[in-house]
């Protein structure tokens, strides 16, 4: 006799009034937001108190300035130019913006460009990311692994002579931290946790529970690190779906199924509605759903070609459509992706040991290497309503074998496109 675990919701209009109940919180909130931005774009001047992200130099009429991104107290993201060149990332600036009907609801939400005049700089904090930067730091040469690493490591902006050849070479998801990094970091800390607690349970508390012991200690490390890198939404998405996945695992409930991804999507978006308009979250949250997609339809497969074949190949065909509808940049070398996306699951943990001891520079010959191979790209950008189409499909594939068939062989189809 087979035991299956039970289900989220035991019939589709559970999930269906859930979903309702959520949309409602998520419009009200939305509606919040939207009362207080009628607010700030009314008011001829707004004072806020922001930290530089990072800065982007421009030339303009033979006129040199910075485009600056940063983030306020409030937490909104906001893009301004300057014509000052001492500003550096992590000083703190006081700011008189002039924020004017010309920003719309969603670049409130999502990120806003506004005039300013800066009436004060302070210097950065020295809190505990900027002193574990700035140890990051001290062990590359290059400005351009400095930033690679404080990038996977603090979620740290990557300066655009550094994305560009990343985005050649098909990694930018290496690179923004998500559930990936996250699946890493909890391998390796309840990992290593473990083996110090089976020495202790089996000496002192037999009866204890590893999975709720030593998943407890992990979340509240995972808390920490999600704090320290300043909760970037890719990462916020994951960590929500870890941390209820793992309360999932404890009560015996099946977890791999797209009623608990859509649940946490709505429950995200109703505890921070502006996620609505991060690129960033939507991308994180249809890379898990073609993970989702792919167990399905591959749980007869060994665990090793699911793990080293399918899922890795499989999320760079299926998501390239999606990508190039707003990404053009492609590049041959992209079709590397699935290789490097395999390798990263051993180079990131070792390259967080080889910090840990202060040799974080071992491999920067190789990485500089890599980033300066010459890369020939082309923008293939794909169309909107053909965008919608494919998105309708792979929801359809979630109850039809053959769509999920034509899916991929339309993925695949548009994959030979691109790169032969």
């Amino acid at each position: 006799m087979i035991f299956e675990k039970p289900k989220l919701f035991n019939t589709i209009r559970e999930l269906l009034l859930v979903m309702m109940l959520l949309a409602l919180i998520v419009i009200g909130r939305l509606g919040w937001e939207y009362r207080g931005y009628r607010s700030f774009v009314s008011q001829p001047f707004v004072y806020v108190h922001a930290t530089i992200l990072s800065t982007y130099p421009k030339t303009r009429h033979g006129k040199t300035y910075a485009v600056i991104k940063l983030r306020s107290q409030a937490g909104r993201t906001i893009y301004t130019t300057a014509y000052r060149k001492d500003l550096l990332r992590g000083e703190r600036l006081y700011l008189q913006l002039s924020p004017g009907r010309q920003i719309t609801f969603w670049n409130y939400l999502g990120g806003m460009y506004c005039k300013s005049k800066i009436k004060k700089v302070e210097p950065p904090l020295s809190d505990i990311r900027s002193r574990l930067e700035r140890w990051v730091g001290y062990q590359h040469n290059t400005p351009m692994m400095r930033s690679f690493y404080n990038g996977i490591f603090w979620a740290s902006p990557i300066p655009k002579t550094l994305r560009e050849p990343i985005a050649g070479l098909g990694v930018s998801h290496l690179v923004a931290l998500s559930g990936f990094h996250l699946g890493i970091l909890w391998g390796m800390i309840y990992g290593g946790l473990l083996l110090i607690y089976r020495k202790l349970q089996q000496r002192h508390f037999p009866w204890r529970h590893a999975l709720l012991d030593v998943g407890s200690a992990t979340v509240v490390i995972l808390s920490f690190y999600l704090w320290l890198t300043g909760f970037p939404p890719s990462l916020l998405r994951s960590f929500v779906m870890l941390l209820l996945g793992w309360g999932m695992v404890l009560m015996g409930i099946e977890l791999i199924s797209f009623s608990f991804l859509f649940t946490i999507t709505m429950l995200l978006l109703a505890l921070a509605p502006s996620l609505i308009a991060s690129l960033g979250f939507w991308l994180s949250v249809l890379g898990v759903f073609y993970i989702f997609l792919l167990l399905t339809y591959c749980q007869n497969a060994s665990k090793k070609l699911v793990t080293l074949v399918c899922i890795p190949v499989g999320i760079f065909i299926l998501m390239q459509p999606l990508v190039h509808g707003v990404f053009g940049v492609t590049s041959l070398w992209q079709l590397l992706s699935p290789l490097l996306s395999i390798g990263f699951i051993v180079f990131y943990p070792l390259v967080m040991v080889l910090h840990l001891f202060g040799v974080g520079g071992a491999l920067d010959g190789g990485l500089t290497y890599l980033f300066s191979l010459p890369v020939v790209s082309e923008e293939h950008l794909m169309p909107a309503w053909v965008v919608a189409v494919y998105l309708a499909m792979s929801l359809g594939a979630i109850w039809r074998r053959e769509v999920f068939w034509i899916l991929g062989l339309t993925a695949t189809i548009y994959g030979l496109y691109l790169f032969v």
